[in-house]
């Protein structure tokens, strides 16, 4: 393969990359639009780099142009979820999902490495439109708490800095360290419906909150300007109590209020 190849071999994998964020993102605004609680908390995309490949490749022992035939994860979507629970329901998302298929699985999650690593793997079939037309690729996505990341992140660094040679002293931090960040996840699963809970009140009073400024928003372009300070007034006295009841019964006064300037057809 000659070098100048690297970057239209490596485009459709980005294209994949992109795709792939957007629609997972897009989950995770469908639920909180909709006042529920999202198993996405967030979703980070790459594609491997040339020197990553070049050292898979000598670890593969294969040849530079089968590089898509024997690498699945040129391709890599991460999924961070808050709770070890919401990992199932990820999984069960992209199982159901129409646009992508499921090539393999490995779940890290119960089948922990000797490292202490914890994921839940998917390698995914999927396809992209590209100028020279559909181009089917594998792509990988690791799914796993916002903890599990973060011991994963470091044991990466510290892997790409010794090699195979890491210090036992080091190994036997990182596996204590794994164990701490077990007993982290298992204890926030223990409170997970009251952060739930919280979390869930918290977008629902953004989401009411969104609405009214829309409203008010619109009204100032047709409706009486006394009329609509003295809204803005009532609704920052009504805000400053924080109550959801309260927001929500205004948001609705409102919504009559605008249906009756058909204010909320405005953009």
């Amino acid at each position: 393969m000659e070098i100048q190849l690297w970057r239209e071999i490596l485009a459709p994998y980005q294209l994949a990359v992109d795709e792939l964020k957007v629609k997972f993102e897009h989950i995770i605004r469908e639920h909180r639009s909709a006042g529920l609680y999202s198993p996405i908390e967030q979703v980070i995309g790459r594609v491997k780099s040339i020197s990553s490949i070049l050292e898979k490749v000598q670890k593969k022992q294969c040849s530079i142009n089968q590089i898509e035939e024997y690498l699945d994860d040129i391709a890599g979507i991460r999924i961070i979820c808050q709770f070890v629970e919401d990992i199932d329901k990820v999984v069960d998302i992209i199982r159901n999902r129409e646009d992508m298929t499921i090539k393999s699985e490995k779940d890290y999650i119960n089948h922990m490495k000797p490292s202490g690593y914890r994921s839940y793997h998917m390698i995914i079939n999927y396809t992209v439109n590209t100028m020279n037309g559909p181009k089917h690729i594998r792509a990988e996505i690791q799914i796993r708490t916002l903890a599990m990341n973060f011991w994963a992140t470091i044991e990466h660094s510290l892997q790409y800095k010794y090699k195979q040679n890491m210090p036992a002293h080091i190994r036997e931090k990182l596996s204590s360290a794994s164990e701490a960040i077990i007993q982290l996840d298992e204890e926030m699963s223990a409170v997970r419906d009251e952060i739930m809970d919280a979390q869930n009140s918290f977008q629902i009073k953004a989401n009411i909150v969104s609405d009214i400024l829309n409203n008010i928003q619109n009204l100032y372009k047709i409706a009486n300007k006394r009329e609509i300070i003295k809204i803005q007034d009532e609704f920052y006295k009504v805000y400053q109590v924080g109550d959801i009841e309260q927001l929500a019964h205004f948001s609705k006064q409102l919504d009559i209020i605008a249906e009756g300037y058909r204010a909320q057809s405005l953009s």
